[in-house]
C-alpha cells in the first residue's frame, strides 16, 4: 500500500488520524521528563518538525485530551509508569508565535492580539470556572474579545497559566513554539526595539519561576540572550545543536531515512539522499532535513524519475543573515 508523506502537516494528533508515515520521535518525550529542568529551550533550524513535536508533547500531556489511541505502537507507550503518570494528566497552554510577523510593530502587534484571543478561546471555560480569580477572569474574557490593554497582553501567560492550574488543581505545563519568529521579522523591518519590550515582558513572567508552573518547553532557531532579551532568568537550559541532549529528537537520523525509504520502496536512492540532505551534526549525530527529505520522497511517489533539489531554502527569507553580514561589512 502506498504510504502518505506528511509534507506540511504539524499537527500531530491530524497525522495519526490521517495514517500519515510518522518517524517516530516520541521517546524525546521520556528524555525531557529525565532533564528535570524548568525551562528547555530546544534550538533546531526551520522547518525541522519543531512545531510537530510541540503539538505531539501537547497531545500526549493534555489533561482535557484521551490520546491513548495516538501513541500506540509508538516508543513512548512501552514506558507504562511514565505514561500512567504523565500522559493527558497535566494542564497545557501550548501557542506558537510563528504568526506574529507584519511590516510594522502595531500590524505584528494585532497578530500577537489575535493569536492570544485564539488560544483564550481554547480554553473558554476559564470564563466560567469558579475556582479562577474573578479578577482573573475579566482580564481574560477581555483577552478573548481582544479588549484588553497591552499590559493585560504582556501578562497573558502568566494569566493563562496561573487560571488553568486553579481551574484543574495542579501546575500548568507551558509549550511556546517559534518564540523568536517576532523578534526576527521585527529586526527585518525595523521595529525591533518595540518588540524585544513587547516579547520580554510577555514570556519573562512565564519563564521565571512561577508556582503556577510545572515545567515549560521553547523552541526557535536562534538561542536565547539573557542579558539582552530575558533578563533576570536563570533556570533556562539552552539544547542548542552543539549540545547531546535531544540530539536525535527533532530532525531526521539516518536509520530513520531508511526506515522511510524502505516503506515508500525507494531504497536505492538512499545515496542519493544522503549526498544532498544528510548536511546537519547535532550533538553527536548526523541529521537530515526532514523538510527536504520528506518532498523530495513525495516527489517521487508522484514521478519516479524525479530529481533532487534544495527544497528547504525556498521556505523563508534569509534577509536578517544578509543584513547583518552587511552590518559587518559596513562596521
Amino acid at each position: 500500500m502506498r504510504i502518505k508523506i506528511p509534507v506540511g502537516i504539524e499537527d500531530f494528533a491530524k497525522m495519526r488520524e490521517g495514517n500519515y508515515y510518522y518517524i517516530d520521535e516520541t521517546a524525546f518525550i521520556k528524555e525531557l521528563l529525565g532533564q528535570e529542568f524548568e525551562v528547555n529551550l530546544v534550538t533546531r533550524p526551520r522547518c525541522f518538525g519543531k512545531t510537530l513535536t510541540m503539538s505531539m508533547l501537547e497531545d500526549f500531556f493534555d489533561i482535557s485530551k484521551d490520546s491513548k489511541a495516538h501513541f500506540d505502537g509508538l516508543a513512548i507507550s512501552k514506558e507504562t509508569v511514565l505514561c500512567d503518570k504523565w500522559q493527558n494528566k497535566w494542564p497545557v497552554v501550548f501557542l506558537t508565535l510563528k504568526s506574529v510577523d507584519d511590516l510594522d510593530f502595531q500590524g505584528a502587534y494585532g497578530m500577537l492580539e489575535i493569536l492570544i484571543a485564539n488560544v483564550c478561546k481554547k480554553y473558554a471555560f476559564l470564563a466560567d470556572s469558579q475556582k479562577a480569580n474573578p479578577a482573573d477572569r475579566e482580564l481574560f474574557i477581555n483577552l478573548m474579545y481582544r479588549k484588553a490593554d497591552r499590559e493585560t497582553v504582556k501578562d497573558s501567560l502568566d494569566l493563562l497559566t496561573r487560571m488553568m492550574a486553579a481551574h484543574y488543581g495542579k501546575p500548568t505545563i507551558l509549550l511556546i513554539d517559534e518564540y523568536d519568529v517576532p523578534l526576527a521579522k521585527a529586526h527585518q523591518y525595523g521595529y525591533y526595539e518595540e518588540m524585544l519590550a513587547l516579547i520580554r515582558a510577555m514570556l519573562g513572567a512565564a519563564l521565571k519561576t512561577n508556582p503556577y508552573l510545572k515545567f515549560r518547553v521553547i523552541t526557535g532557531c536562534l538561542k536565547i540572550s539573557k542579558e539582552s532579551i530575558f533578563t533576570g532568568i536563570n533556570n533556562l537550559v539552552a539544547n542548542t545543536i552543539t549540545v547531546n541532549r535531544f540530539d536525535e529528537s527533532i530532525g531526521f537520523t539516518e536509520p530513520e531515512v531508511l526506515a522511510l525509504l524502505s516503506a515508500s520502496g525507494f531504497v536505492d536512492h538512499a545515496d542519493e539522499i544522503r549526498i544532498w540532505y544528510d548536511g546537519y551534526r547535532f550533538g553527536n549525530v548526523d541529521v537530515y532535513c526532514p523538510w527536504d527529505v520528506l518532498n523530495y520522497v513525495a516527489a517521487l511517489l508522484t514521478d519516479p524519475m524525479a530529481e533532487p533539489r534544495s527544497y528547504w531554502k525556498d521556505t523563508s527569507s534569509n534577509d536578517v543573515i544578509y543584513k547583518l553580514f552587511e552590518k559587518v561589512r559596513t562596521a
